[in-house]
This record gives C-alpha cells, structure tokens and sequence, in this order.
C-alpha cells in the first residue's frame, strides 16, 4: 500500500458527501443520492485499503462493507446503511433503469437527505476506526 493512499480515499469521500449536500440545496435530488452512495463506497475502500486489502472490487457498499467485517466485525453496524445506499447506484443516473420514468423525476428531497445521512453514518464509523488505530 503506498503511504497515506486510504487518507486520499477518505477525502474524496468527504468531498463527494459535501457535493451532494450541494446538490441536495439545488435540488438536484437524484444527483446527492448517487453521490452520498459514492461517498459511503469510498470512505469503505478507504478503510480496506488501510487494512491493507489487496483485492478490492466493485462498486456495492454492502459488499464492499461485508469486506470490511472480515476485518471488524463491528461493520455489522452499518451494514443495514451500506446495503439500503446501494439502490442510488444505478437507478439515480440512467433512465433506463427506471421503467416509464427517468431519475430526475423519481428521486426527492427524503430520498436525498436520508441517502446523505446514511453515507455521513458510514463515513463517521470510518473514520472512529482509523483513527483508533493510528
């Protein structure tokens, strides 16, 4: 692992939890739901690439938080969070995903703060558990 890279992760991933509370101000609904997911998988990878996983894949946060209880089981915390945010991957970008309809008409502002709430749980459960190590 190169030094400081999990560091580089997190930040992304607080920056992105900082973009889609801007597009939640802006109404752009479906946008910070697809971002707070996003959030949440980066702030994971970070956490496994400071435990010094090798393999990491994919973009689902339940998987990538299950990946992370082999190192804590203590993610069994947040697993409910990582696996509910996995629904804003796909359907909250393209509209084929969404049969009649497309994802800046389906997704609203509940959708939105409680996509954001979930990713800040994930990434305040992150960060507590590299900062209890370093």
């Amino acid at each position: 692992m190169k030094e400081n890279e999990y560091k580089r992760w997190f930040n992304q991933a607080l920056c992105d939890l900082d973009d889609a509370k801007f597009n939640l101000s802006g109404k752009r609904y479906n946008v910070a739901c697809f971002l707070a997911q996003q959030s949440a998988e980066k702030g994971l990878k970070a956490y496994l690439i400071y435990k010094g996983a090798e393999d990491i894949w994919g973009h689902s946060v339940g998987e990538l938080c299950g990946d992370a209880k082999d190192f804590d089981n203590s993610f069994l915390l947040i697993e409910n969070e990582s696996k509910l945010l996995d629904k804003y991957y796909i359907p909250t970008r393209y509209p084929n995903a969404l049969p009649g309809s497309i994802p800046s008409e389906v997704f609203d502002e509940q959708d939105a703060k409680k996509a954001i709430c979930m990713a800040e749980k994930i990434l305040n459960f992150v960060k507590k558990k590299i900062e209890e190590k370093t």
